[in-house]
């Protein structure tokens, strides 16, 4: 399952990078560190994605523990990127493979 774990991952950044999401900034220290869900009072859905959710996983991918239960993301995501005004069929059905991969 890692093997497919990491392929939904490359997908995500490249389908970010294709929507010219991917920056090559950070966002503050502060920024990263809201205890908000998914960091939403301090930076963009896309930003999320890039900075806290991809690296996590990794992490736990290269540690050989287990995806966290309970994810809800799509709901969140797909108002988050209307907000964004980022349209991307692929981008929400990458983040229902992880919630389902995540229940």
């Amino acid at each position: 399952m890692s093997v497919q774990i990491i392929r939904l991952l490359e997908n995500m950044e490249a389908e970010l990078k294709v929507l010219g999401c991917w920056q090559a900034m950070p966002p503050t220290p502060e920024a990263m560190s809201s205890e908000v869900p998914f960091c939403m009072d301090t930076m963009a859905f896309s930003q999320w994605l890039q900075w806290l959710f991809i690296p996590r996983v990794r992490a736990i991918v290269d540690q050989g523990g287990a995806l966290p239960k309970g994810a809800n993301i799509k709901p969140y995501a797909e108002e988050a990127l209307m907000v964004e005004k980022v349209s991307s069929e692929k981008l929400l059905n990458l983040v229902e493979q992880f919630d389902l991969l995540m229940k």
